[in-house]
């Protein structure tokens, strides 16, 4: 399933500091809930799992695919909370699976689509499109049934 946070923005083009763009973008994305509180040792959205997961390992190494195990040890959480964050990033439609060996076993690993974030919105920009348009259907749908209706 599909699922974007829309809020009317403006670009970020102007800031220089990676972090303060890529907090501002998280939450407009929906990703990271607005007045996120962790619920962990973490003093910081910066030291939190769901930003760290995305900035340090997603960001930091956007070509490498990453099994949830792998991530679960190096943030020092467990596998649901890593699948919970994957799963809000794969319904934006960032990520992409493929195997990955493991602890020497074959496991599925995630990574940023194409390992290029500016390749990946491509798809979140078609998800749009095309929900959008589906919108627009039911509206006019919508509105020839009212007008009948009267």
């Amino acid at each position: 399933m599909f699922e974007l946070q829309v809020v009317s923005n403006t670009p970020l083009n102007g800031i220089p500091d990676i972090n303060v763009v890529a907090e501002t973008f998280l939450v407009q994305i929906g990703y990271i809930p607005k007045g996120y509180d962790p619920k962990t040792q973490a003093e910081s959205l910066r030291e939190s799992v769901p930003y760290r997961l995305f900035m340090d390992y997603f960001m930091g190494n956007a070509a490498k695919a990453w099994a949830v195990e792998e991530l679960a040890a190096l943030l020092g959480t467990t596998k649901p909370t890593i699948y919970r964050h994957i799963n809000k990033l794969k319904s934006v439609d960032l990520l992409e699976s493929m195997d990955v060996e493991y602890d020497g076993a074959a496991r599925k690993g995630y990574r940023i689509r194409y390992g290029d974030l500016a390749k990946a919105w491509s798809f979140t920009e078609a998800n749009v499109t095309m929900a959008m348009e589906n919108y627009r259907k039911t509206v006019t749908h919508f509105q020839t049934l009212a007008r009948a209706d009267r």
